[in-house]
């Protein structure tokens, strides 16, 4: 069972791009309190920050793009409803072989 995001098990999880947002957001935050220190430690906190943002930023963008691959495909996930998942396994079923 997922911990965070949403399944068939858990409807009321989160979507991966939402968790990813709302951790970019406030790293954002965080990055604003240190952005004047400028001694060496917060330099380089600063640095390491800015590029986990970008890392964020690509997982959200990949993310956004398998939300949308899965809602061509398959239509809206029911997840949230309750509904199987939309590809994978279900409770150790075989999926039918492409």
């Amino acid at each position: 069972m997922t911990h965070f995001l949403r399944s068939e098990k858990k409807p009321d999880g989160h979507k991966l791009e939402d968790l990813l947002m709302q951790l970019r957001a406030d790293m954002i935050q965080r990055c604003d309190i240190i952005a004047a220190d400028t001694r060496p430690e917060a330099l380089h906190v600063m640095a390491n920050n800015m590029k986990i943002l970008g890392l964020l930023s690509e997982a959200i963008t990949l993310s956004l793009d398998s939300t949308r691959v899965l809602d061509r495909a398959f239509g809206p996930s029911q997840a949230a409803q309750g509904g199987p998942p939309r590809i994978g396994k279900q409770d150790g079923a075989k999926q039918d072989a492409a």
